[in-house]
């Protein structure tokens, strides 16, 4: 997994700073250039650059001190839109961003069903984007800064963009030694057979060929470096992978970013969706890297310097 460039869209309050503590440990980790991205609204108050300058470095100082800040390649950027969700996406796609690092806060049921800025970045992002809440299980060492993550999900439903999940799950788990679980979930009712064993002689169900499937789709090489586990239930997508992640202690789930899935916008959302408000653990939604496209001319903008 190629990472060069970071985004970390933060809204220069506490709780989204969380998101900084990951992005500058991914940046360190992957020697890449970390980009702290504010966007204030076009009708809001316009902050002073003193003041953006001082609350930035408030936000990073509270992680790494002034030397370990000066020794990584990182800048601010501060930009006018009324959403955020769009400046976002936009400002990834116009700089070659190679992951958006971003908190999203945990929201009531009803209040969910309109959706969150993380949700509509997911939606629509150049790049993966890797999300995560309060309260949830943490990878990153506080005093060291160092990431350890143990146990890593994969949701793979054998569609290219589950492919990629794989993929990048797989280079996660290799730079960490983590132990990787690759999880297949069948549609309710896939197995009308309520024993197994009474399936005809030399036919594969349901659950069979998924898991020798699932079997098949990790490289051969991928066992000497990590410990790889895989699983096929049966329910509804969401649910299942939820409840895994939960009973194994999960600390990253891996997800592809399914097209029809985003694009349809019915009451209750997506699996992603879901898996992203609910989840005990970050989770990273990957996408495919968009081609770079000319920057538009845009007003209002204030860029401040790299320190």
């Amino acid at each position: 997994m190629t990472i060069k460039r970071i985004l970390c869209p933060t809204d220069l309050t506490a709780e989204s700073d969380e998101a900084l503590r990951y992005a500058l440990a991914l940046a360190r980790a992957y020697d890449a250039r970390l980009i702290a991205y504010h966007c204030e609204r076009a009708n809001g108050p316009e902050l002073l650059q003193s003041e953006v300058k001082t609350d930035f470095e408030q936000s990073l100082f509270r992680y790494l001190g002034p030397a370990e800040l000066a020794a990584i390649d990182w800048q601010r950027v501060v930009e006018q839109g009324n959403d955020p969700g769009t400046a976002i996406t936009e400002y990834a796609a116009n700089h070659c961003v190679d992951l958006i690092v971003m908190r999203s806060r945990r929201r009531p049921h009803r209040a969910a069903l309109l959706g969150s800025t993380a949700e509509a970045v997911c939606r629509s992002a150049p790049c993966s984007v890797l999300v995560m809440h309060s309260n949830q299980r943490d990878w990153v060492n506080d005093s060291s800064h160092e990431i350890t993550i143990k146990r890593m999900l994969v949701a793979y439903d054998f569609s290219d963009y589950s492919e990629l999940a794989l993929k990048q799950g797989l280079s996660f788990a290799q730079e960490y030694q983590a132990e990787l679980h690759l999880l297949h979930v069948l549609p309710p009712s896939s197995l009308e057979q309520s024993e197994v064993s009474w399936h005809p002689l030399g036919k594969e169900n349901a659950y069979h060929k998924s898991a020798r499937r699932l079997q098949n789709a990790v490289p051969a090489e991928a066992h000497l470096w990590c410990e790889i586990k895989h699983s096929v239930v049966e329910g509804q997508a969401y649910r299942e992978i939820l409840n895994y992640a939960e009973k194994n202690a999960i600390e990253l789930i891996c997800i592809g970013a399914h097209g029809a899935g985003f694009a349809s916008r019915t009451l209750f959302g997506s699996n992603v969706d879901r898996v992203l408000r609910q989840a005990p653990c970050p989770v990273l939604v990957t996408r495919l890297l968009k081609p770079t496209i000319a920057s538009p001319v845009v007003t209002e903008v204030q860029v401040a310097a790299m320190l």
